[in-house]
């Protein structure tokens, strides 16, 4: 279960620790961050898909605001492992995977929009660390190169369906790219979801992904592009508590004979048996009319109604007697 902070610190080293310690307090397994160097990974002339930001007038300053020094994060990362957290950030520059390998991650999650950045997936692969690939941008045999590519290193891969859109629609989350691609590339897959919702991580879990991803917010008030399509930490907890209660019940395959030998007891409380209508004298044949079902279950059971119906009393039975087999003529 990662939670995914992404630029919601907007640049503020506080904030990023915070998001920390509210992760770890919402039962998460990881917390996620992006590491962007914007020399590296951008050119000053770079458009903005939206124009989002009031004090930056460019997306290369908006990175360039977003850069936390190597000390800051190894500091983030060791707040992380004192909160029993993993810890992971995306890297989207060759410089940012020399950085990031400095600090440690417990794996490389790779973004959609990296998928294909062969000479920064070469950099990274070094470490032989796992790699988590999202595929919110990419078609079929992109996906299946770039599995391909970590088996041929060695290297353990997992595939995360993502809709690159924030944020995403229900109707678009596509629970059935993730079964797909669990179906084809036979590797871990999961769900990185941008609904800012908790149904499609729930539906996936009940699916069986192995990986889930949620962006957070501290607010939804909170400045930055990736809010709307985030959950807040009370949603996350939520989330978490949903998601380990799945686990549980898919961890515990029910043999419904063997609860049902088990509420015998209960079964003879709540199952209904046939009754006599009215009082009938012997030799009646029986009608519909005639009969009824009752609780508890100390007769011939209601579901043999038609079993019933048509055949002769053995003998007299009163209205409301419950039924048995030898009162029913062969």
């Amino acid at each position: 279960m990662i939670a995914e902070v992404g630029q919601s610190h907007d640049g503020s080293l506080g904030t990023a620790h915070a998001f920390i310690d509210a992760i770890a307090d919402a039962g998460a397994d990881a917390v996620k961050f992006q590491t962007h160097i914007a020399e590296a990974e951008s050119s000053p002339d770079e458009p903005w898909r939206v124009k989002f930001s009031p004090q930056d007038d460019t997306r290369f300053e908006y990175w360039k605001r977003m850069e936390f020094s190597r000390d800051q994060w190894h500091g983030l990362e060791s707040h992380a492992a004192e909160r029993g957290l993993f810890f992971l950030s995306s890297p989207f520059s060759e410089e940012a995977v020399d950085l990031l390998t400095d600090v440690g991650v417990a794996a490389w999650k790779v973004a959609s929009g990296q998928i294909t950045d062969l000479w920064m997936l070469e950099r990274l692969a070094k470490t032989g660390w796992p790699v988590l690939f999202s595929t919110g941008m990419s078609p079929m045999p992109e996906i299946e190169w770039a599995v391909d590519w970590a088996k041929s290193k060695g290297i353990e891969v997992a595939v995360m369906q993502c809709t690159s859109a924030y944020p995403s629609a229900l109707d678009g989350v596509g629970l059935n790219v993730m079964m797909d691609l669990r179906e084809r590339l036979g590797v871990p897959v999961g769900l990185s979801d941008h609904s800012g919702t908790v149904y499609p991580s729930l539906a996936a879990a009940a699916l069986g992904a192995q990986l889930l991803e949620v962006h957070v917010t501290l607010n939804r008030r909170a400045f930055g592009p990736d809010v709307p399509a985030s959950v807040t930490f009370e949603e996350l907890r939520s989330l978490v508590d949903g998601v380990r209660a799945t686990e549980t019940m898919l961890a515990n395959p029910v043999d419904k004979d063997a609860v049902a030998a088990d509420m015998a007891e209960m079964r003879d409380l709540f199952m209904k048996s046939i009754v006599a209508r009215r009082d009938l004298p012997p030799g009646s044949v029986l009608s519909v009319e005639d009969l009824s079902t009752k609780k508890p279950d100390r007769g011939i059971s209601a579901r043999r109604m038609h079993e019933v119906v048509g055949r002769r009393l053995a003998r007299a039975v009163s209205a409301g007697e419950f039924l048995q087999e030898e009162d029913i003529e062969a």
